[in-house]
Parts: C-alpha cells; structure tokens; sequence
C-alpha cells in the first residue's frame, strides 16, 4: 500500500473512507451496502491524462445546494441509517471532496460567498448571519457568478431559495440571473409556502406564484423543465433546495404543515417554522431520502437531454447540520466554526474532462467554486471586486497543486483559520484553540498550550485579514 500523507489519512478517518455507492432507483437503495462493498473503490484524485472523450464548447453548470444538510448525512460519507444512491452515484461519477467547507456557518453569509466569491465580511449584506429582514441584501451594483457568466454569453437561472435579501431592492434576477423560481427567505412551511417574514414566499421572477404542494417536489419539477429545454448556449442553474432545514416535513406531512401555518398566521412565525415540538431522527432521515430522489430526478432530465457529458454538476450544503443531522466524528454544527458546522459533502462531476471513483482530501471551500465555475466558463472576475477563492480548474483538469494558502472564516462570537492541517479557532467564550485536522478531526486535543508560536502566527493571520472586513454593526 503507497503511503498516505497525514492530511489524506485525516480525511479517511473524517470521511469512514466510504466508497461511493451505485444506485439510481428505490430498489437499488435498498441495497446499497452490499453495492458499496462490490463497488471499485475509490483512487486518490488525479487529472485525466487523456484528452476529452468529447470535445465541446463550454460546459453546462449546475450547482446543486442542500440545505442544512450535516457532513456525513449521505450514505457515501459514512451515514448508517440514510440512504442517497442517487447521490452516492453521483460521487461515483466524479469526485468526493472530504474536507470541503462552506463559505461560514449559517445560510445566507455561504451564499454571499459563492455568488461573489469573497468572504461575507466584504459586503454589507453578508454581515448579517443569517439574513432576516428586508433592509439587508446582496447589492444588485456587486459581481456575481451569475452576471459575470452571464456577460461571458451564459443562460442564467436559480431555482429555490435565494436568501440574499427581499423584493423590492434584492432578488436574483436584479443580481445576474435571466430567470428565477422559489423563495427569497431563509424558511418556509413547504405546503402553504409561508415564510420567515409571516407572508407567502414562492415567486417566479418577482411576481407571486401559486402552488400548494410539497416545496421540493415543486422545485423539483421546475429543475427537470429547465435542464430538459432546448439551450442555444452554455447555461449555469443554481438549484437551491430547502430541505432538509427545519420545518421537519415531509409530503405526507401537510396536516402538520398547515398546523404550523397557522401559528405564523397568529403571529408566532419563526417559533413555529423552528419547529422546536417537531421532527425525528426518522423523518430527518425521509427528508434526506426525499432530496436524493429529487436530485436523481434532475440528473436524470439532464442524461435524457444529451447535456450530461458536457455539464459540471456541483453538489454541497450551504453548511453543517443541525438537530437531527450525523455528522460523526466532527463536532459542532450549524452556526458554529467547528467542523460540523463548516464542513460540508461535496461532489463534483464532469465526464467529459474528470474521471470517475475518485476522492480528493484537498481542503477547500465556497469562494474557491465561484473562481472555478468562472474559470471553466471562460469568465473574469471584475478586478474591482477581487475574489477570496482560488480557481481549483487547474488542479481538476491538469493536476497542479493547489497554492499554499489559509482558510478564513468569520462569524459573530467564532473565529477560525485553516493553514495546512492546523486549525485556529476562538469559541464564544473568547477562548483560542489549535487542532491539528489530520490527527483529530473531531476538534479535542487542544494543542493551543504546546504549540504557542504557531498560535499566535495564525491568529495574526486571521487578525490580518479581519482587519480588511468590514465591522460588524453594533447589536
């Protein structure tokens, strides 16, 4: 056996060194171990030597966005009781990313990064953590993803939850994207379509639109029609799903859905969409299950239409889990800077430029997909915006190594900075602790007490770049 590195081996420890599962139906699920234990296993990551087997123009983006969804809450990283063939094979197909992280902790903050590519902290609307009321948004006049491929000639489109601000000064299609389908805040009851501000929120461009069923069938259905159309260029689909964040829901759920619209119609909106009195190991487990259809649905438009090979699926959480999710071994989760609440499953796939069975221990985060995507969409960054991520296009497509270089993370009471396999992180109570990633990934053997210079060399590094943010309001 070739001999691992430390960071390779924290990453198969962090990961159960699961191998991707086959599997495309409900029948196939139900056998998903013994298909993981015939499978070939997973390869260290290594760029195609060959060249396409397909040449194209510029490929197709889908980004695929759970919500909420914990590390290790797909059955190829290491759930035992969720099972995601649909998922796991779409891991099989591509890459698995073990150390992959969102751009913060909480939902909003993580979309300012992939949509700009730069650290929340640059702008004001990603100081707030989360989003909450219509006087904070993504500033249309700011770059996006979305504007700059779109410029590049790119089709441009979100389906689902935005997040980034409310109507009438924020909203995708003034922030780069042709088309828009879903809902602007961070919640919402999936039946009655209720939302975080006690109003309807489900909206096609910036017009309301009806539809009383199930949220992520209805996202679902709207994603098939997308991929399946008749494109005259390369297109980017941000498909935002909001499951599995809270309410805990699922299509047979809708008596409990509408006793929960109605506490927000009585005025008791995020007591009752917290769904503090609701939800199961179980029905988390079914809500999971329900996304891995969902998405096997959308692949599965995408292989009709003859898009496949040429298209760059994405799929990631916005961040770590919450009550329900299983994230062993990290600790923490949603809100928090600790592992569980930034490490994220990822997955990409391209056939037409990326081998399949493969998985990559290289840490990196949100930002570094916004300057990737733009990359292989042969889009510039506007260089009056410059971007915090790092283009991972020539580590995927000729091997290079990735550049030396530290992750940076900010939210109120945490702060946390990743070099190498050593982790800065200073808790709520304003406490600084150093982990090395690779031999405890879990966050519990404080080397902060051993390793003082190290230390202190890389809380100047994140007071370095903090000095660059802009301040957090006064609460």
């Amino acid at each position: 056996m070739p001999e691992m590195s430390r960071r390779v081996f924290g990453g198969l420890v962090g990961g159960g060194a699961v191998s991707a599962v086959a599997g495309t139906s409900a029948a196939e699920a139900a056998t998903s171990s013994s298909a993981a234990a015939s499978a070939p296993a997973e390869r260290p990551f290594a760029a195609r030597t060959r060249p396409a087997s397909r040449p194209g123009g510029r490929p197709n983006i889908l980004f695929i966005l759970g919500d909420d969804l914990g590390w290790a809450d797909l059955s190829s990283y290491g759930a035992p009781h969720i099972r995601t063939p649909h998922l796991d094979r779409l891991a099989a197909q591509g890459v698995r990313f073990t150390q992959a992280y969102s751009g913060s902790a909480t939902c909003s903050p993580t979309r300012f990064s992939l949509y700009t590519g730069r650290f929340p902290g640059r702008t004001e609307g990603g100081l707030a953590e989360p989003i909450g009321d219509r006087s904070q948004g993504l500033d249309p006049n700011h770059p996006t993803l979305a504007s700059l491929l779109r410029q590049a000639g790119y089709a441009t489109a979100l389906i689902g939850k935005w997040h980034c601000g409310w109507l009438p000064d924020h909203s995708p299609t003034k922030s780069g994207w042709d088309e828009f389908f879903g809902n602007f805040g961070g919640a919402l009851e999936y039946f009655s379509k209720l939302g975080q501000l006690g109003d309807y929120d489900l909206y096609e461009g910036d017009a309301t639109y009806q539809d009383l069923r199930y949220y992520t069938t209805v996202l679902t259905e709207r994603a098939v029609e997308y991929v399946g159309r008749e494109h005259g260029r390369p297109w980017l689909l941000n498909l935002n799903f909001t499951t599995p964040h809270w309410p805990w829901l699922t299509e047979d759920d809708e008596e409990t859905g509408a006793a929960i619209a109605a506490e927000v119609r009585g005025g008791n909106v995020l007591g009752a969409l917290l769904h503090n009195d609701g939800g199961s190991v179980e029905k988390y487990r079914e809500m999971v299950e329900n996304l891995d259809a969902s998405v096997g649905r959308v692949l599965a438009a995408l292989r009709r239409s003859g898009q496949e090979e040429n298209t760059v699926v994405v799929f990631a959480s916005d961040n770590g889990g919450e009550r329900f999710s299983y994230q062993w071994p990290l600790s923490g989760g949603k809100s928090q800077l600790l592992e569980g609440g930034i490490r994220v499953p990822t997955v990409l796939r391209w056939p037409a430029r990326v081998d399949g069975r493969q998985v990559s221990h290289e840490p990196v985060y949100s930002p570094d997909w916004t300057a990737t995507l733009l990359e292989l969409g042969g889009a510039r960054p506007d260089p009056a915006y410059p971007l915090d991520g790092h283009s991972l296009a020539g580590y995927l497509l000729h091997g290079r190594e990735l550049p030396e270089r530290d992750l940076f993370w900010r939210v109120r009471g945490n702060r946390a900075l990743r070099r190498g396999d050593w982790k800065y992180y200073r808790d709520a109570q304003g406490r600084d602790h150093l982990y090395d990633l690779a031999a405890d990934a879990r966050e519990q053997a404080d080397r902060a007490q051993d390793r003082p210079e190290l230390l202190a060399e890389l809380r100047t590094a994140w007071e370095r770049t903090d000095r660059e943010l802009l301040p957090y309001p006064a609460v």
